[in-house]
Order: C-alpha cells, then structure tokens, then sequence
C-alpha cells in the first residue's frame, strides 16, 4: 500500500508529487502528465500568468520554467507571455525530472477500504493507497448555461474541449463569455478565417494593463507590489498569503471567489480582438435550439429586453468552471457524499488540504473557496505542495481512515461550518 496516491498530473499533481518523494513517501501519480494544457487547449494560446510566477514546485527549487528555458537556449522574460506548447514541454521536463515515474492511465473510481482508498484505474486495475491526493484540474468542473444544454457536441462545446480549432475553418462560430478563453479562443478563430463573435454579458470587456517593469523605483514598488496574480497589494495577499485568505470569515472569502479577478482579456490579445471579431455586450442567450442543421439562439439584451436572434454553426461556452464536490464523479458515493461542503458546495479544505475525509486531500481549482484566487493559477502549486504533503505526513501518522462529518441521514443539506472541518 502506497503512502500517497496523487490522482492528477497537472501542474498541481506534479509539484505534490516532487514534493512528497522529497520527504521520502511512497508515492504513485496517475493521469497524463499536462493533459489539460497539451489536450484542451488550442495551439497559439499564451499563458496570462508572468514567467515567474508559472512555476511548478519541486522541493530545492530546481526546476523552474526560466531553468527550463534556459538549458532551451531561450529567455523567460517578465511582460513577455509563455506560450501553452512552451509550458507544456516544460511541465514534460519537470515530471521526468523532479516527479516519480507516471502512471499515464486515468483513475476511474476511488473508493475507501481497510487503513485507507482503493484506486481503480480505466483498465480494471486497483491500486492502494493510506492517503490520496484529488489534483483533477479543472476539466471536471466545466460550467455551459443551461439553455445550451443537451444540443449534443456537435453544436456546442466548452472551450477547455478544443485542442485544434481548425474543424471551425469558413465556419459561423459564437463565442460565449468575456474572459480571457472567451476573447483568446475569438482571436485564433477569426485569424483562421472563421467568422466569430463574442456574446458576453458585461456592459464592457476588462482588459489587463501592460505589466511595469519587474524592477521599479522603490516608491513605486511599495504602492503596487507585483505578485503572481497582478499588482497591488490586495493581489499580493490573494497570491502571497493564501493561508491568511483561509482564515477570513467564510461569508468574505465566498464573495472574494466569486468577484476577485474576474473576466478579463490580457493586454497582448486586445487588438487581435478589436480588429477581428464582432463583439456583443449586455447580452446572454435565452433559449437555444437546433434546426436545418444550425443552432438558433434567441437572445436577451439590456434594460431594453430584446436582442439580436441569429443562427450559428457552433457555439463555444468560455463560461469557467464550477468546482462542486457534486462534479468529483471518480469519488464513491459514501466517500463524496461525506464531503463538508459550503453554501455552493464546494468542499470545504484544512489548513493543510485535507478534506473532511481524513486522509483525503484537495488541490487545485477545488480548494479556491478556501484558500482563495491563488488557487485558479499556477501561482498556487507551490504553498499548495508544501502544505499538503505536511498535511499527509500528519495523516500517516494518525488512524483510522473514515468520515469525520458523517453524512445526514434522508440526504438533507451537507452545509457545515468552517470550523466543523478545520485541524
């Protein structure tokens, strides 16, 4: 039986993964190492995060990205963005050197069993571990608004599903949203040759600033310090303190998640978006269906109600994700059904990662209600990675394995207050 069985290969995934064979734990990855950047998404994007701040984590420090690039015979320079193949190749590069070998298959199930979890992989084989660590990303938890569902793939995706976008060629695409995926995926649409427009519900599109200079006069620099999330200090705190963030009240740190660095296109795509794609404001689709092989979107306006119907070929929803315990489809059960959740049921995390399934641990997208924006990023694998193998030390070395907040009988509200579930 494993030590630790880290179920992800992400970002997230590898860095606990160094970090736990560091300390010296048994440890077993599965999943295919940077599915998500080399899987689902299109050739041509760039990472909005800083060079600096897209590091994985590997105990020493040793395998950053400007290492990487740098025995690459390139430069990772700050206000230059990383492009999505360059990342990738880098996180290729960390997991051959800084993470155990990777077992590419996918976890199907996971289940509990004597002294810890059962992990079944897609093949049939069942592996154990004392302690299990969920890194899934954030392929699981794609949010599409409920009037484009049940259209069938054909007419409508997410954007997270498109590693190639040329099936899209001299097509007619709508893009849904006004974030960074939203304008981006627009973008490489429109310099294909498609015909594209974004529909976004805002009464404007936010753009990112040019970032200033990583070396500043000090005046400066203490006005608006650079963090791994932007500058400022509030940005700092989110990206720098993610421990402090947990300790806010639970009502602050909900509507933090929800609002903090919301929708917003980068500086470097905002004239690829202006010169080439038609852009809906203050508009959201009401109704969707399919006809003569088209999908027709009935369309909400502003204060006015009405809205331009059309007809499309595709529709692309940039809409995020929503990282729900409900959305854990690998997890048992029993097990998920235990899960402490908060008022959007997100599963509550301990200040070291744990859920409040002892010897289960969060990362990633699913832990951003406790310990806040950091965790949407790259910038959050490193506090993540040294605070959740602590966490599984601590678990190795106190039993037994089951649910600390049981789950109510009649399947009634699991909502269960922050201090239910801290350590």
């Amino acid at each position: 039986m494993y030590d630790l069985l880290v179920v992800g290969a992400g970002p997230y995934g590898l860095s606990i993964a160094s970090h736990a064979a560091g300390a010296g734990l048994d440890v077993r990855v599965f999943g295919r190492p940077m599915a998500s950047w080399r899987d689902h998404m299109p050739r041509g994007m760039f990472l909005k995060s800083e060079p600096w701040a897209s590091n994985l984590s590997d105990p020493r420090g040793r395998y950053g990205l400007s290492e990487y690039c740098r025995l690459g015979g390139t430069e990772a320079r700050h206000g230059e963005p990383v492009s999505v193949e360059t990342f990738s190749s880098y996180g290729l590069w960390f997991a051959q050197h800084a993470v155990p070998d990777v077992d590419e298959r996918m976890v199907a199930s996971l289940r509990a069993c004597p002294g810890g979890f059962e992990a079944t992989t897609q093949d049939g084989q069942t592996i154990r571990g004392r302690t299990v660590a969920l890194a899934v990303g954030v392929i699981p938890f794609v949010e599409i608004p409920p009037a484009l569902l049940g259209l069938g793939t054909e007419y409508v995706s997410h954007s997270s599903h498109h590693r190639d976008l040329d099936r899209f060629r001299g097509k007619d695409v709508t893009v849904i949203g006004g974030g960074q995926a939203a304008l981006e995926t627009a973008a490489l649409l429109a310099e294909q040759g498609t015909r594209v427009r974004v529909l976004a519900r805002s009464h404007q599109l936010s753009w990112n600033t040019v970032p200033p200079a990583f070396k500043r006069p000090w005046r400066e620099a203490v006005r608006a310090p650079h963090s791994g999330l932007g500058c400022g200090w509030r940005n700092w705190f989110y990206s720098e303190v993610p421990g402090g963030f947990r300790r806010l009240p639970e009502a602050t740190r909900a509507r933090i998640s929800a609002s903090a660095l919301g929708p917003a296109g980068a500086w470097w795509v905002r004239e690829r978006v202006e010169s080439g794609v038609e852009v809906l404001l203050d508009h959201e689709v009401a109704t969707a269906s399919v006809a003569a092989g088209r999908v027709r979107l009935e369309v909400m306006g502003d204060a006015s109600g009405g809205g331009p119907d059309f007809e499309t070929d595709h529709v692309i929803a940039a809409t995020g994700f929503k990282a729900t315990s409900a959305r854990l489809g690998l997890l048992a059960p029993d097990v998920r059904g235990s899960l402490a959740v908060n008022a959007a049921g997100e599963p509550y995390a301990s200040a070291d990662f744990e859920s409040s399934y002892p010897g289960l641990f969060l990362a990633g997208l699913v832990t951003a209600s406790s310990f806040g924006p950091a965790m949407r990023f790259v910038q959050g694998a490193s506090f993540t990675a040294g605070r959740l193998v602590r966490g599984v030390r601590r678990s190795l070395r106190r039993r037994p394995v089951g649910p600390s907040v049981p789950a109510p009988a009649g399947g009634r509200d699991r909502r269960t207050p922050l201090d239910a579930v801290k350590r």
